[in-house]
């Protein structure tokens, strides 16, 4: 596992370990990160600093405040799927057309857009109790403006691709 991968994970499972003792008092300093730009908020530093390495890109920095504060606002966690995964998850739960607007929509976001459509997605899915994959979540934000948008087409895959149209299938 790569030196940004084990940060990953003990950063998320910091969080977790937040979420699990029920430390309001920090998730509510995380929350206050929600619309604003990611390492804005000073009540965040102290939760997010010590988990960012001293060498590090302004992508990967904004991604951990990002994900802190996204975390605080819905921190139910699973370890298995990515973005596209969950969003499919719910789509047979409400109406598919305004599901799939929104997906399309944050497929398409500007990297400095990406804080404010991720914010509304992971409310949708709060609202339905579908838990996310943190620790992919972080990795996909870092990698959000890639000339190949590889993260934008692995969510794609997820949402529309044959294994979940299948699934849908033998749930109908």
């Amino acid at each position: 596992m790569s030196q940004t991968s084990t940060e990953s994970n003990s950063f998320i499972e910091y969080l977790e370990g937040l979420a699990s003792r029920e430390e309001r008092g920090a998730l509510a300093a995380l929350r206050r990160g929600l619309g604003n730009p990611p390492g804005t908020t000073v009540e965040m530093f102290r939760y997010v600093e010590p988990f960012l390495p001293e060498r590090r890109r302004a992508e990967q920095e904004a991604a951990y405040y990002l994900v802190a504060a996204l975390f605080a606002l819905h921190p139910k966690s699973t370890r298995q799927g990515n973005f596209g995964n969950h969003m499919a998850a719910i789509r047979k739960e409400g109406d598919d057309d305004a599901l799939e607007r929104r997906f399309t929509v944050l497929l398409a976001a500007h990297p400095d857009d990406l804080p404010n459509y991720l914010r509304q997605a992971v409310g949708v899915l709060k609202s339905k109790e579908c838990p996310i994959h943190w620790v992919q979540l972080l990795r996909d934000i870092q990698f959000w403006d890639l000339p190949d948008r590889r993260v934008q087409k692995a969510w794609a895959r997820s949402f529309w691709g044959k294994s979940s149209q299948m699934s849908e299938n033998q749930t109908n």
